[in-house]
């Protein structure tokens, strides 16, 4: 998924995607398909299909990953945990979802 369309669907600025990605602005605005802007955006686009494949909606999707507290996280919403680069501990949580436990 491009940058543009990330940022689109969280409603967000290029400045807090690159943020939200730990890469530089200028990072997705001059190379925005770079293995490196790739790799930023991965997570995000990732947890944000699963979530849009739950939730039966991209709208959906945002809303919670910007909105929703996770249990067990002391408050932390999915995008507070993948600014803190811990990404892959909110795809193991909609792993778990979707398994049926309630993480």
């Amino acid at each position: 998924m491009s940058a543009a369309r990330l940022a689109d669907m969280l409603k967000i600025g290029m400045v807090e995607l690159a943020s939200l990605a730990g890469v530089s602005r200028a990072t997705l605005s001059r190379k925005p398909t770079t293995p490196s802007a790739d790799r930023a955006l991965s997570p995000i686009a990732r947890v944000l299909a699963m979530a849009a494949d739950m939730s039966g909606s991209p709208e959906r999707a945002a809303l919670w990953f910007k909105h929703q507290p996770l249990p067990g996280w002391a408050g932390k919403t999915a995008r507070d945990l993948i600014a803190e680069g811990r990404a892959q501990d909110v795809m193991d949580y909609l792993e778990a979802v979707r398994a049926g436990v309630h993480a």
